[in-house]
């Protein structure tokens, strides 16, 4: 069940949105070659608590660090370790946060360095079928809307669209309903009433769409071992549009 939240509601997902914006804006400053993703996961954790929220990932269904960090081929919830970041490295950088019983979630792809053109222009494509997606996008719309506008842009590039993940609704849960495709056809699906909070987060492949999960249970990687960029944002649907939270 979909729940529309109040325009009170919504103020306090603005603030743990503002949290994990200015938390990626940190990693931006933060992250090179050289250090190890777990000491990219302490600053984080440090750097939410320090604004007065949890990092929501530490402990959710026994996930042991403080957000998904997830180098090259893996697409999503890698667990920070030792693994050393490398120049032309590619980082996704999934943080959620949660103040006041409220949360908020986005994701960054980070270039490490100097990257490829062809990893630059998948981190760049994958930024774009965001944007994409939400065009046109208001109360009335469907969910379908927003896969295929994904799909589409992402596939006209030659690329996979991952579909074992999806966007989701947020609010006092980190996932609540609806789950958001990132693949579909328009018009299909249920439509958005104003006041639904989704969090939509294209993760497109330069290969195959599929993928396996490691012996961890969390982390994914594409079956082919080619890289994958993850860009996420929470949003409110309005009547005549949509405001992002997490920009």
């Amino acid at each position: 069940m979909i729940h529309v939240k109040s325009e009170k509601e919504i103020e306090k997902i603005r603030e743990s949105c503002r949290i994990v914006r200015d938390t990626l804006h940190f990693v931006e400053k933060k992250i090179h070659a050289g250090m190890t993703t777990k000491e990219l996961d302490v600053l984080i954790e440090r750097y939410i608590r320090s604004e007065g929220a949890n990092p929501s990932c530490l402990g959710y269904g026994g996930f042991p660090a403080s957000a998904c960090i997830s180098v090259n081929e893996m697409v999503v919830h890698g667990i920070p370790d030792d693994r050393i970041l490398r120049e032309g490295d590619i980082v996704s950088v999934d943080i959620v946060a949660d103040k006041n019983g409220y949360f908020g979630d986005a994701c960054r792809t980070f270039c490490i360095g100097e990257v490829k053109p062809e990893l630059k222009q998948l981190v760049k494509v994958t930024e774009e079928c965001f944007f994409k997606a939400v065009e046109g996008l208001k109360a009335g719309s469907t969910l379908g809307d927003i896969g295929f506008k994904v799909q589409q842009h992402a596939e006209s590039h030659g690329y996979g669209v991952i579909r074992s993940y999806t966007g989701h609704g947020i609010g006092k849960e980190m996932h609540e309903d609806p789950e958001v495709h990132n693949y579909g056809k328009a018009g299909t699906g249920t439509r958005l009433r104003a006041g639904t909070v989704l969090c939509i987060e294209p993760m497109i492949s330069q290969g195959d769409w599929r993928v396996r999960l490691l012996p961890d249970g969390w982390g994914a990687v594409t079956v082919d071992n080619k890289p994958a960029a993850h860009y996420e944002n929470t949003l409110v649907v309005r009547e005549d549009g949509v405001e992002i939270l997490t920009l």
